[in-house]
């Protein structure tokens, strides 16, 4: 650290030792904000959003209740909080050593309830039934890079397998517990290790232990007129480390990157020791560079610690936008004119007309006027515009730098938009479709209480296969849902990410279960896994942004071939000879058990 470097800084952290005071142990989120029937009424409750805050939402009400034949009546109980755990695998010499180094640790069945899953459907359901097959047999809460080193050499002595966690939202499996037999499984949570450790602001760069939360790291930014730019759906609750760890990509990409953009150096405790380069700098032609290794290894190699990371002026003005657009392919052609005119704001998204019905749906009750004015729009679009509302699909935009700049791309951007026949949907529009992205989780969990099922999963495609990838997969999800008996769902996605070359596609489906004879997770695993092959078919890659996980890992050496594979192996075995980090990610249990 040199003169132009400021020392360590600190939050208190948004995730607590004890997150079951917090954030819910039963689903997505914090424990005082959900979307809630009252009998009457429906609302998002807690105020930390702008949903909430008092309004009503009858439309997604009578919505849910209308097209999915729903009997309100029929709204399953909550679920109590678990009293009773499985009986941890001890391992007294490791449980000893942490003793001796004053580390704090946890046997606490809530405390490894909350750290043994993620966000997907299958962790959902094992969460609702307390089905998890493993959860982890202790917690351990590290300080600082030092105490990791001491913990992963603790493990290797006593044959104990170590999964780090940060704030447990990953939706492919990646946090699962692994179900290591006979070995006690410890899970290492980060999320203590959240400082600043130094800044540079003359050089525009930071390190920071990797624990910290992603909303936690720009607070501390901010104050210094700063901004890392990295903001994914989860950056109230993932952390830095678990973006480096599954080669995640956020909102605002376009403006700042992708992880493996931001990310200068990275610390990673390993079997052998610690894997680090010895420089920091912009580039440097040294072989091949092993903080790519690292990114998206999903802690199979080891415990990433500490990173360095570039910075960006927090930007003085940041402006929503949106565009109604007569169809999805118009508005497909608009994005595709952007990316080759490199003219792509912080972030723009085109999600199709189901989504935009939803959003619709979404919108608060309102006073007379304001649902008179809601009408004449409808019969502008509808009658003067000839747009038909079964059809027309939408863009949001977010413009950031100074003023200057961002009214020249506004400029560009609706002057683009006006050749293909865009209306424009002001800013109160745009800021409200970007902000509905921080509670779609919320919806799962409220569907869930209705035998409404909802999932996700998104691709990266070329630019020339996207539409026919969609309209493949469209296709083939419908027919296989006919196949099953599911009479009601709904199936959409939006074009979330956009490149020189391609796109980011998330898909969402949504199905009301109604066969008691199989499990709602079955069923819709069979869907996904149907269409994760058609994607595949179709041109897409496994992931754009989710990383592998447990749940993707069986289309693993397909996408990376049997050489990959091998070498993966290779490196995981040079570097955790003992197989310490057994987290079962990207090549299944068995094969990762055999190295």
């Amino acid at each position: 650290m040199d003169s132009a470097a400021s020392g360590p800084k600190s939050v208190v952290p948004t995730i607590p030792k004890r997150r079951q005071d917090l954030i819910r142990w039963d689903g997505w989120g914090y424990k005082d904000s959900r979307f809630v029937y009252d009998g009457k009424d429906c609302f998002f409750s807690g105020d930390r959003y702008p949903m909430g805050k008092g309004a009503r939402l009858n439309r997604l009400r009578d919505w849910v209740i209308n097209y999915f034949d729903v009997d309100p009546e029929t709204l399953l109980p909550p679920v109590d909080e678990p009293k009773v755990f499985p009986e941890p695998v001890r391992c007294v010499e490791f449980m000893d050593g942490l003793k001796k180094l004053g580390m704090e640790f946890s046997e606490d069945g809530m405390d490894r309830l909350m750290r043994c899953h993620g966000q997907n459907l299958e962790d959902f359901e094992n969460l609702k039934n307390i089905g998890f097959k493993k959860i982890p047999d202790l917690v351990v809460w590290p300080k600082c890079h030092e105490d990791v080193v001491k913990i992963v050499a603790l493990a290797g002595e006593n044959d104990v397998a170590l999964m780090a966690v940060g704030g447990n939202s990953a939706v492919s499996g990646a946090s699962t517990t692994p179900d290591v037999q006979g070995r006690t499984v410890a899970v290492v949570d980060m999320t203590q290790m959240n400082r600043l450790l130094w800044l540079n602001k003359e050089n525009q760069t930071a390190c920071f232990e990797v624990g910290i939360v992603g909303q936690d790291l720009e607070k501390i930014l901010l104050t210094e007129g700063l901004t890392l730019g990295h903001e994914p759906d989860s950056i109230e609750f993932s952390t830095l480390g678990g973006w480096i760890a599954t080669r995640a990509s956020g909102m605002k990409k376009n403006k700042y990157g992708n992880i493996e953009d931001l990310v200068i150096r990275i610390k990673m405790v390993t079997g052998i020791g610690v894997l680090e380069k010895q420089f920091t700098a912009p580039r440097a032609s040294c072989g091949p560079d092993l903080d790519q290794v690292i990114i998206g290894s999903e802690g199979t190699l080891g415990i990433i610690t500490e990173a360095v990371v570039r910075l960006r002026p927090a930007p003085s003005v940041s402006r929503y936008g949106s565009l109604v657009f007569a169809n999805f392919e118009t508005g497909f052609r608009f994005l595709r004119e952007v990316a080759k005119k490199r003219l792509q704001p912080a972030s723009i998204r085109l999600i199709d007309n189901h989504q935009f019905e939803v959003g619709e749906y979404l919108r608060p009750d309102g006073p007379w006027h304001a649902e008179l004015l809601n009408s004449l729009k409808i019969q502008y679009l509808t009658k003067i515009c000839r747009f038909k509302m079964d059809q027309i699909a939408a863009v949001t935009l977010v413009f950031e730098g100074d003023q200057k700049s961002v009214e020249q791309h506004e400029k560009m951007i609706y002057s683009i938009a006006a050749k293909y026949g865009a209306l424009n949907g002001g800013s109160k529009n745009g800021a409200k479709g970007y902000a509905l992205t921080f509670v779609v989780a919320y919806i799962r969990d409220f569907g869930w209480d209705v035998n409404i099922i909802a999932e996700s999963f998104e691709t990266t495609v070329c630019w020339d296969k996207c539409l026919s990838l969609c309209r493949n997969v469209k296709s083939r999800v419908t027919k296989d849902c006919e196949r099953i008996g599911i009479r009601r769902m709904v199936f959409s996605f939006r074009v979330a990410q956009t490149y020189d070359d391609g796109c980011c596609v998330y898909f969402y489906l949504v199905v009301k279960h109604e066969d008691d004879s199989v499990s709602p997770v079955v069923e819709m695993k069979t869907i996904e896994e149907a269409a994760r092959d058609e994607i595949l078919a179709s041109g897409g890659t496994l992931s754009h942004h989710h990383g592998v996980g447990k749940k993707r890992s069986k289309w693993y050496p397909a996408s990376v071939s049997q050489v990959g594979v091998s070498v993966l192996r290779a490196i995981k075995k040079e570097l955790d000879p003992k197989n310490i980090f057994a987290a079962g990610n990207l090549v299944d249990d068995v094969a990762v058990s055999k190295l």
